[in-house]
C-alpha cells in the first residue's frame, strides 16, 4: 500500500503555485527547491549571499522537520546558485557547516536567474525516512 504524505510552510503563494514543499511516498522525501523566504512568505536577505543561504538551510530544516527526520537523513542536495563564481567558496563552507559529518550526493549549479530576481541561492532535496 502506497501511503503519501506532504508537508507545507503555509505561505499563500504555495496554493498559488500548486506545490507542496515536501512530498513523502514509500519511505523517499522530495524536497521542493527552497528560498530565503520567513514564514510569513516576504523574501529575506535581498543582496546578502550568507544570509540568504542560512535562510534556505533554516527553510529545509522545517521540512524535514515536517517529515520527522533530520538533516543526517538527506540522501542528495542539489544547489543552485545565480553567481556561482562569486559564491562558490562561500557556498561550500556553509553546505559543509550543515551537514556536518554526514555526506549526501550533492550537485552544484550555475543558473542565469531563479523565481525572483533578487534570489542567489535555492536548494532541493531529496530524503528518506527510514
Amino acid at each position: 500500500m502506497t501511503t503519501a504524505k506532504t508537508y507545507n510552510h503555509g505561505v499563500a503563494w504555495e496554493e498559488a503555485c500548486g506545490l507542496s514543499q515536501g512530498y513523502s511516498v514509500n519511505g523517499t522525501i522530495y524536497i521542493s527547491g527552497q528560498f530565503s523566504h520567513d514564514m510569513q512568505g516576504a523574501f529575506v536577505g535581498e543582496g546578502d549571499f550568507e544570509a540568504q543561504a542560512r535562510q534556505t538551510l533554516e527553510n529545509l530544516d522545517r521540512v524535514l522537520a515536517g517529515f520527522g527526520v533530520t538533516r543526517s537523513q538527506i540522501a542528495e542536495m542539489e544547489i543552485f546558485l545565480t553567481n556561482p563564481q562569486e559564491h562558490f567558496e562561500k557556498c561550500v563552507v556553509l553546505y559543509k557547516e550543515y551537514v556536518g559529518d554526514h555526506r549526501p550526493a550533492g550537485t552544484l549549479v550555475g543558473v542565469s536567474g531563479l523565481a525572483f530576481p533578487h534570489q542567489l541561492i535555492e536548494i532541493r532535496a531529496v530524503a528518506h525516512t527510514g
